[in-house]
């Protein structure tokens, strides 16, 4: 079985690990979102990409959920002691390595679909790891200048400004007010070499419980993905990232809050839409959004949708993967 699943970072990330407990056999095609990428001290980092890698190589902070496991971090602390910002974002040592083979990589001249591929060569993650582009994809969000103090806050009451996306959801923890969500380059990029041959030839599509807005869909905004999901033959299912009204994770509600997009499991599958999404899966709990769902035009079931541990996990990839063969049937395909 050739799955293909579009992943952002921890939930993307977590769910591939129960994917692969329920199909060890299945030939998986991750596609990564890079909109979350920033440089930092001359650096090309990655946290999504890293920590696919890192969770299915068996070398993850789980606790953390990113970041390497047994860390330490005294090149943050000497980097701090030198006054040199951002002291916001932690790199520990260890993922310091990947950054800087990565960094020097790149500045051969190979592009980041070969470095992540020779990265996991390391790691044999068990899954061909893609990037959604080889091209500069950053994410950023626009917020009011009040809500980031300093002089500029008072000099320009009223403005807004559009500030990367590690600085809201780490330096600010996604507390002021997303009014916009921008991800600079993507009118120009392009699908990563592997990307939408992937696509053509799956047999099931998946998005796990990845943020709608910011990870999936980032790699839903590439030029030529949607299209090509749209095109495919495979069926598309996806799993909630939305239980009782709340994130599992994170804050994706203020970031579907800046795109219009009412923080339920119902409004996200419609906010994917019928002509993407095949199928559907929402948490026991939110059983009474399956109606709105399949109104809609989506196939939808309600399960227990907690990534409590690896089997709850592959027990909602094999229900992912049932819906994806129901809804094959229905269809004629």
């Amino acid at each position: 079985m050739r799955i293909v699943v579009l992943a952002g970072g921890i939930g993307g990330a977590r769910f591939l690990r129960g994917l692969k407990a329920a199909e060890p056999q299945a030939d998986i095609t991750v596609v990564g979102n890079t909109g979350d990428d920033i440089h930092l001290f001359g650096l090309k980092v990655c946290p999504d990409l890293d920590t696919v890698m890192y969770t299915l190589g068996e070398g993850i902070n789980e606790e953390q959920g990113w970041g390497r496991r047994d860390e330490t971090w005294s090149i943050r602390d000497e980097m701090a002691a030198y006054g040199v910002e951002p002291t916001w974002f932690g790199l520990g040592d260890r993922d310091y390595a990947t950054h800087i083979v990565r960094t020097q990589m790149m500045g051969a001249g190979y592009p980041l679909s070969a470095v992540t591929e020779a990265l996991c060569a390391r790691w044999k993650p068990g899954v061909r790891l893609i990037p959604m582009s080889d091209d500069r994809v950053e994410t950023h969000v626009v917020v009011d200048t009040a809500d980031l103090g300093g002089p500029a806050a008072a000099e320009h009451p009223g403005a807004r400004r559009a500030i990367h996306f590690q600085e809201y959801w780490v330096k600010l923890r996604a507390e002021p007010t997303a009014h916009a969500i921008v991800p600079v380059g993507i009118e120009e990029a392009k699908p990563a070499p592997g990307v939408l041959g992937a696509i053509a030839e799956a047999d099931v599509i998946l998005f796990p419980p990845s943020n709608p807005v910011v990870s999936i869909g980032t790699i839903l905004a590439v030029p030529g993905i949607r299209d090509a999901l749209v095109e495919a033959e495979a069926p598309v299912v996806g799993l909630s990232p939305i239980i009782g009204g709340a994130p599992v994770r994170g804050m994706a509600d203020k970031v579907l809050a800046a795109v219009g997009v009412e923080t339920s499991a119902a409004a996200v599958a419609r906010h994917y839409g019928p002509g993407l999404l095949d199928g559907w899966l929402v948490d026991s709990g939110d059983a009474d959004a399956v109606p709105a769902v399949e109104e809609a035009g989506i196939a939808c079931r309600a399960i227990p949708l907690l990534m409590t541990d690896v089997e709850a996990t592959a027990e909602m990839a094999r229900a992912a993967l049932a819906m994806a063969a129901e809804v094959r049937v229905e269809g004629g395909a």
